[in-house]
């Protein structure tokens, strides 16, 4: 099982922002504790259950072993994480 966090970097605020997503909301809600992110901050919706990150966060989940996947290069496994993430908002937390 793996947590995830996406190259997504989009500007927001001020900063840039990206997508953290896991194989189980378990991981997904650890790995957020982990980095310090409150729960309030979980985006449980039909478009995928994810937390926001921003850019220095991305780097520190990186640290703490989050999966650094490109929507670029690794379109499949992308997909796939997009997809159990969605599935995942659906049945919520």
């Amino acid at each position: 099982m793996s947590v995830y966090v996406d190259d997504a970097v989009h500007p927001w605020r001020g900063q840039r922002w990206a997508h953290l997503m896991a194989d189980t909301l378990e991981e997904l809600h650890a790995m957020a504790r982990q980095l310090g992110i409150p729960r309030r901050a979980f985006q449980n919706k039909t478009s995928g259950a994810h937390y926001d990150v921003t850019a220095d966060l991305r780097e520190q989940a990186i640290r703490l072993g989050a999966v650094p996947i490109s929507r670029h290069v690794d379109r499949v496994l992308v997909r796939a994480v997009i997809a159990r993430a969605k599935e995942q908002g659906r049945d919520g937390d």
